[in-house]
């Protein structure tokens, strides 16, 4: 007879809860963050086929909601108001790209006076925010 108080050998078992622990964090800070970071008032944007990446620096949003309302970044400002709220904002951030996210069922009339207004502060240029249609392969 025989009695086996216990070996010696070391047990090469992977303890897995660590790692889901961490995992698990690390989804739930990115969940919270996520919504964050997207930048202007939320408007449903047109689709487009073709779209072009902004090539310099952190942009200066206008957004444009399906009501006619006018936001610079997440500030409401009047159409009227419209080109001095922005030359205030290229200030904080000279050389700043300006980007126009306008809702996709909005008239285009509202967009066309609200460039015509951009068009006051004399900037090199604008770009209108899309998203990307991708083609069924």
């Amino acid at each position: 007879m025989s009695l086996d108080l216990g070996s010696k050998a070391v047990k090469s078992n992977i303890n897995v809860t660590p790692l889901v622990d961490v995992v698990l964090v690390l989804l739930i800070i990115f969940m919270v963050i996520t919504p964050m970071l997207q930048r202007g008032k939320p408007v449903a944007l047109p689709d487009a086929k073709v779209v072009s990446e902004l090539k310099s620096g952190d942009p200066v949003f206008i957004s444009i909601t399906r009501d006619g309302k006018v936001f610079i970044d997440k500030q409401e400002v009047s159409k009227d108001q419209l080109a001095a709220a922005l030359e205030d904002a290229i200030e904080k951030a000279p050389g700043a790209p300006v980007l126009i996210k306008a809702d996709r069922d909005l008239d285009y009339r509202a967009i066309r006076e609200a460039i015509l207004e951009i068009s006051k502060t004399h900037l090199g240029g604008i770009s209108l925010a899309a998203s990307e249609v991708k083609e069924k392969t």
